[in-house]
């Protein structure tokens, strides 16, 4: 399946299980409300974001109630501070609120993702290097997750295991050596990436002369990063991995490595603080 029909698909199915989960067979409390009374609502960012979710909450309140308006005062990837307005709301009051949570969870899960990733980027400014995402993403969210970071400016690794080939260490031993594991990745499927990952510079030299398209050094130090772009001499696209973080990423990336990949991208969420409140009634 192509990606972009894979992530529709996935925005259909992540909208049906949020509902499901939270309102199971009825909102109970949004009984409380009136049927016919009518609301409007605004939803605020309480700091500082990279906007990511849109076609997520779209989905939802469709399926949640087609008489929902969403208004967004801003679109995926964008910017904004603390205080602003991303989104108006009108409807049905008990739907507003009966789909508030599900809501502003997926907003606020990928949003965070799109705001690190951001952040990240910001921190490679002027080195050429790409930050990629890994496959540590939260359960059940990885299309999702994957799109998040597209948002925030970074690049996608492999999706999952069937897009393209990563041999580590215990592959390699299963194989009896990296020569023969690379062979093999090309005979099972000539179109896809072979990467390898190594921990040492006998390696590295055995991944390039073998023809591996990728190398993911694996917790090299910074003087080991800068010998095996030396020893790569552009042979194939150097990948660092392993220690990465703010406080370490822009000297990674001044070794003259291609990219790096952190899984903190993804698996360290902290969700972004958004709030929404009904600003207007009507009986």
């Amino acid at each position: 399946m192509h990606y972009q029909d894979a992530l529709a698909e996935e925005i259909r199915d992540s909208a049906a299980r949020l509902l499901a989960e939270d309102v199971g067979p009825g909102d109970i409390t949004a009984e409380l409300i009136p049927e016919k009374q009518w609301a409007r609502a605004r939803v605020i960012t309480r700091e500082p974001m990279v906007l990511c979710g849109v076609a997520w909450v779209d989905e939802l309140f469709r399926r949640l109630d087609s008489r929902v308006l969403l208004r967004w005062q801003a679109a995926d990837g964008d910017r904004l501070e603390a205080g602003a307005g991303l989104l108006e709301l009108e409807g049905p009051a008990r739907s507003l609120l009966t789909g508030e949570r599900a809501a502003l969870n997926l907003l606020q899960t990928l949003s965070s993702t799109a705001t690190r990733t951001r952040h990240y980027v910001d921190l490679l400014a002027g080195t050429g290097v790409r930050i990629l995402d890994t496959r540590k993403t939260l359960p059940g969210l990885r299309l999702a997750q994957k799109y998040a970071v597209t948002c925030g400016g970074g690049h996608n690794h492999r999706i999952g295991l069937y897009d393209a080939f990563l041999i580590k260490e215990n592959h390699i031993a299963a194989c009896g050596g990296i020569a023969a594991a690379v062979e093999e990745a090309r005979r099972i499927a000539r179109d896809l990436p072979v990467e390898v990952e190594v921990e040492t510079f006998e390696e590295l030299d055995q991944a390039l002369a073998a023809g591996a398209d990728i190398i993911m050094l694996d917790n090299f130090s910074l003087d080991d990063m800068r010998e095996a772009v030396r020893r790569g001499d552009g042979r194939a696209t150097l990948e660092a991995s392993g220690n990465v973080d703010e406080t370490t990423l822009r000297d990674i990336a001044e070794t003259g490595v291609d990219c790096i990949s952190s899984g903190a991208l993804t698996k360290d969420v902290k969700a972004i603080d958004l709030s929404m409140r009904l600003v207007e009634q009507d009986a």
